[in-house]
């Protein structure tokens, strides 16, 4: 089973929808005992940075995360929820997030030509850095889907894919069990489903 962290950011139904597309059992909650006897969590998240960790604080799933992470469950987070598995982020101030992988998220404009739209939005193509699991059923050059103002930096150790916008700028991150896609595998087509699968295949240390 997946389970899929409700904490009110993001649009739960679609990503729901090709998990389910592609047979895997998912469950949306915010339930830490079922956060704990699932196979798989997935961490979703659309908008600004500080608001996601805080409310992923306040319902205290910060630590049901980290906890289960740790433990060596397989956990995916997707475009704002990749970014909060960094050690901070500069979106309007600093703000920490979950540690789980070092690095920090910053303004893509640091990295991009004068001219480029921000934020990045549209089809692009993933340049593979590092073997993965994630990428059993893609091919380094598949298209994916962008929509992003802001992108990981300063963490090449654990980039597995890139993608170039006028500069490379990083699409997916691994460290372990923990996974990242800065785009949307739900809007991805086919190469996310594939995506989503092998994460669902995956089985990781701590997998049940």
């Amino acid at each position: 089973m997946v389970a899929m962290i409700d904490y009110g950011v993001g649009n739960l139904f679609s990503l729901k929808s090709s998990l389910i597309s592609i047979g895997a059992e998912v469950v949306v909650t915010s339930d830490r005992d079922t956060i704990r006897t699932a196979d798989h969590i997935l961490l979703p998240g659309v908008g600004a940075f500080e608001d996601a960790a805080k409310k992923l604080h306040d319902m205290g799933l910060d630590t049901i995360i980290k906890e289960e992470a740790g433990n060596g469950k397989p956990l995916l987070g997707i475009c704002l929820g990749m970014q909060l598995l960094f050690d901070k982020s500069l979106e309007y101030g600093v703000h920490e997030g979950l540690g789980l992988i070092h690095g920090e998220v910053r303004p893509i404009a640091e990295k991009i030509p004068e001219g480029l739209k921000i934020p990045q939005i549209g089809w692009n193509a993933l340049r593979f850095r590092k073997k993965s699991p994630l990428f059993r059923y893609i091919k380094d050059g598949d298209y994916v889907y962008f929509v992003h103002s802001y992108a990981a930096m300063d963490c090449d150790d654990a980039v597995i894919a890139d993608t170039e916008y006028g500069a490379y700028l990083t699409a997916a991150v691994a460290a372990g069990n923990v996974f990242g896609c800065q785009f949307h595998p739900e809007k991805s087509g086919a190469v996310g489903l594939n995506i989503l699968r092998a994460f669902v295949e995956y089985g990781g240390e701590g997998a049940r």
